[in-house]
């Protein structure tokens, strides 16, 4: 008996869960500092949500990941019937109606859209060889368009733009010539201008403000000069941890969730980011293995889209808390308070051992 589960396990990717953990715990001290006095709360709902997300992951290594792409068409319908379901049932925070009230739970359907709209993308993919059938390409768009444009009336334009890149890629895995997806991206720069008028007017001072910060230096532009401030101040080795002024003072706003990197750069300094950094890179580099030792077609889309889901929510979250991009609602994955984004994560890392162990 232990013989064969050696051998059904011995293709698990131990680099990539060890590094997944990691993190996780370096999150756990994060969190800490940022809800400090009330950490204790926090702390132990993240580690409850990591031990269900825990359940997922172990779940998905046991499930052969064609089974899982195989009812995708069941997720997509899921997610949108969710997605409808808070904008008209869900709770309203921050000027946003994003939680769905399910029991006790408050779950957020946008980011478990990230994950189905991604599965259900590729079975479409694997079922259709076709990649160079306008009707297929076209049909990917629209896949993509319903949930985006859905997500965007909550308004959540972090993650409707999100699900982007990931089409994108996913198209040239596939096999679509990347001359084609030029062409589709520069239209789409083209045409970006247009989308100013269908942004709320908080996003339109985000975009301003990132731009120029001080045009709106105690509004808008308040949280990214405190962020700023905030990782400037750690220098190399940072203030130490629970001694971030910018931190335990509450200039941060947002400092468990979406500005958490922020926290870790003022009292771990640029050594701590470093680190939490080349631990994202060596996620995502066994990711990329992952994906390129499978010769199945489908387990290679589902690697890679995967891999660039949890792999463009770590740029744009380090970038924006440092300025270098706008200011968008993305969690840093497995590190910033969240049950849904967590959980979401687990499940994602379950699906790539399943690829490393079933492909």
């Amino acid at each position: 008996m232990k013989k064969l589960m050696l051998k059904k396990y011995k293709d698990f990717d131990w680099l990539l869960a060890a590094s997944a953990l990691a993190i996780f715990i370096l999150g756990l001290l994060f969190l800490f500092s940022s809800t400090y006095p009330h950490n204790v709360d926090y702390v132990l709902r993240q580690v409850m949500w990591f031990l269900v997300g825990s359940l997922g992951f172990i779940l998905m290594v046991n499930i052969n990941y064609r089974k899982i792409v195989g009812i995708g068409s069941i997720f997509y319908f899921l997610i949108i019937f969710l997605l409808a379901a808070v904008l008209i049932f869900g709770s309203r925070r921050l000027g946003a109606q994003r939680w769905l009230a399910i029991g006790s739970l408050n779950i957020q359907p946008s980011e478990f859209a990230k994950l189905f709209i991604t599965i259900a993308l590729i079975q479409y993919m694997a079922n259709h060889k076709n990649y160079r059938s306008f009707r297929n390409i076209v049909v990917s768009f629209l896949m993509i368009g319903v949930p985006f444009v859905l997500i965007m009336k909550e308004p959540d334009l972090g993650t409707a733009l999100m699900l982007v890149p990931v089409l994108f890629v996913l198209l040239y895995v596939w096999g679509v010539p990347f001359r084609y997806l030029f062409s589709m991206a520069l239209c789409g720069v083209l045409f970006s201008p247009l989308a100013w008028f269908l942004l709320k007017d908080y996003q339109k001072d985000r975009l301003l403000v990132f731009v120029n910060p001080g045009v709106d230096p105690l509004g808008a532009g308040y949280t990214i000069i405190q962020s700023r401030i905030a990782i400037g101040s750690g220098g190399l080795f940072g203030r130490g941890w629970l001694s971030g002024t910018q931190n335990q003072l509450n200039f941060l706003a947002e400092r468990h969730t979406d500005f958490i990197f922020s926290v870790a750069g003022e009292e771990w300094g640029f050594f701590g980011c470093l680190l939490l950094i080349g631990l994202y890179y060596l996620l995502i580099r066994r990711v990329i293995i992952i994906a390129g030792k499978t010769d199945d077609p489908c387990g290679r889309l589902l690697a890679t889209g995967l891999g660039v889901m949890i792999g463009i929510q770590v740029i744009v979250n380090v970038s924006m808390t440092m300025g270098f991009m706008p200011v968008v609602g993305l969690p840093l994955p497995l590190v910033s308070y969240g049950g849904s984004s967590l959980l979401v994560t687990m499940v994602a890392l379950g699906l790539l051992e399943s690829i490393a162990i079933h492909r």
